[in-house]
């Protein structure tokens, strides 16, 4: 599993790397609800890369140990994804629902892309 702590760790640096972005955006340009539900959904996209990276940790653990395995967690990330919309239709004000939802599929859009590059770099 020591891959998958290395596309973790990887996919987290950049996910970091774009909410700072973000921020930047947010503070000096006004397209404030914009750059705030990119980063507000891009934080809960981080938090379910860490609940999946996390699983997937147990999920091996429990393989080898040749225990039964339950599930990846697909319920715990979609209730994060519930919560994002009931927040942003709450502060719709200051958070732009699309935008919101563009931010929590940041992680699979920085795993796809992390994906390509390592590939492209092992031929």
């Amino acid at each position: 599993m020591p891959e998958l702590q290395a596309i973790y760790n990887r996919s987290k640096k950049w996910m970091l790397y774009l909410m700072a972005l973000y921020i930047l955006g947010w503070g000096f340009t006004s397209y404030q609800s914009i750059f705030l539900g990119l980063a507000f959904g891009t934080s809960l996209s981080l938090f379910n890369l860490w609940l999946l990276a996390r699983k997937m940790n147990q999920f091996g653990e429990k393989v080898v140990k040749g225990e039964k395995v339950r599930s990846l967690g697909m319920l715990s990330r979609l209730a994060t994804g519930a919560l994002a919309v009931v927040v942003s239709m709450a502060y719709s004000q200051y958070l732009h629902i699309i935008f919101v939802v563009i931010g929590l599929m940041t992680a699979y859009i920085v795993i796809m892309i992390d994906f390509f590059i390592h590939s492209l770099k092992n031929k």
